[in-house]
This record gives structure tokens, sequence and C-alpha cells, in this order.
């Protein structure tokens, strides 16, 4: 059961198939960002919605004139001398000003801000702060729901799968904290690539497949 647990826990989880997926996409990531940067000169990466443990075991931290900064409504530090910890909000950021950084990264973070307006505000802040962008997202279209691991999960009834977060263990062999599970249900939006496109005119899209599916889709600027 442990194992099985491991298996469907989130993504913070190493073991979880979520962790899994999260580490191949940081390193297609890494393939677009050598297409775009050496390895000598400064890069400064900001970050958005990530943390420390995210870039853990990434070939960026060799680099010896990186620094990453990570923006979070509440701050999450790192010991790593290369991450710095900042509070902030990713659908206003005054405090950086235009093109302040070479990179806005952001993993799996615009699916949680409540409304399709937000979402345009954030994506507004990325390309405004950032030279070049690499923006991730969930497909609303995927057969499994990833936040909830359950299949079809975002075209149920807000009401019913709540009762199932918090009533059974269907979703990640556990039952979910009621407070919890309904702040998920509030913030999530997820995205198809058409909005995705609309988010960011002129993009690039990167889709992460999974049994031939699209599992994920990513804008971005980068050149292949």
């Amino acid at each position: 059961m442990s194992l099985l647990s491991d298996l469907f826990s989130s993504s913070e989880n190493p073991r979880s198939l979520g962790a899994r997926f999260r580490n191949r996409r940081r390193k297609d990531f890494e393939n677009l960002f050598f297409s775009n940067f050496s390895k000598s000169e400064p890069i400064h990466i900001l970050d958005v919605g990530g943390t420390g443990m995210f870039w853990e075991g990434s070939v960026l931290l060799s680099l010896p004139n990186l620094c990453i900064t990570t923006l979070n409504l509440q701050s999450i530090p790192s010991d790593h001398p290369k991450i710095i910890s900042v509070t902030g909000d990713a659908t206003g950021m005054p405090e950086f000003a235009d093109g302040s950084f070479d990179l806005v990264f952001s993993n799996s973070v615009i699916e949680h801000l409540y409304t399709f307006e937000n979402q345009q505000k954030m994506a507004k802040e990325v390309m405004r702060v950032g030279k070049k962008y690499f923006v991730q997202t969930p497909n609303r279209h995927f057969p499994v729901e990833a936040h909830y691991a359950l299949p079809y999960a975002q075209y149920w009834p807000k009401g019913i799968l709540l009762d199932i977060l918090t009533k059974t263990k269907l979703s990640r062999m556990q039952k979910w904290d009621p407070a919890y599970a309904q702040q998920y249900l509030d913030e999530i939006r997820l995205m198809d690539e058409k909005e995705m496109k609309s988010l960011f005119p002129g993009a690039s899209i990167y889709r992460e497949k999974t049994l031939g599916m699209v599992k994920s889709i990513t804008a971005h600027n980068l050149q292949c």
C-alpha cells in the first residue's frame, strides 16, 4: 500500500508519478535553455510559484553565474546559495522592472489563479519582466485530472467532486481535508492549448505527451 500511496501522491513526493513527469519536463526545459544561453554568461531566472526543491539535481545550478529567484505568496526559503526566495503575486509584480530577468519560468502555477482574468494578468507580467519565458500548465483535456489523479474529474460537478475527495480515498488513496479540498476546487482553472496561445501570442507550444496524449502544455519563446 505504501508503494501505491507514494506513486499516486503529489509531485512533492520524489517517488510519485508526478515527480517523474516533473523531472522529465525539467530535462526537456534544460535542453531548450542551453540552446539559448551559454554556460558562462550571467543568467537571472525568475521562477514564479516555484521552490528550490524543483531545481535539486538540475544541471543549471552548476553554472557559475546563475541566480534563481523564486516568487511565492509566502516565502519558501532555500539553502542553496544560487536560489533566492521572495514574496510576491504572480498577477502583479511591480517590484520588477521591464526585462529584469533573462528568463521567467513557471511550472503548474497559472492554473491556480481562480479566473481567466488573473491568468491574463500573470501572462502579461511574465512577458513584461522576462526577456524569455517558459510557462507550463496541465492540459485541460487530458483524461486524468492532474491535481486529483481522477479520470475526467475536471468535468465533474464540484459538489460531487468535493464529496469524492473528502469522503472516499479514490483521490491519491486518501481522504482530503474539507477546507483543503474546497480551496483546490475554488482556485483551479485548467486551460487548453487555444487559451494558452491567446495568453502568450506568438509563443511556441511544447506538448508533453504520455501514451500519445498531451498531458501538459508549455508556452515559451525559447529557440528550438
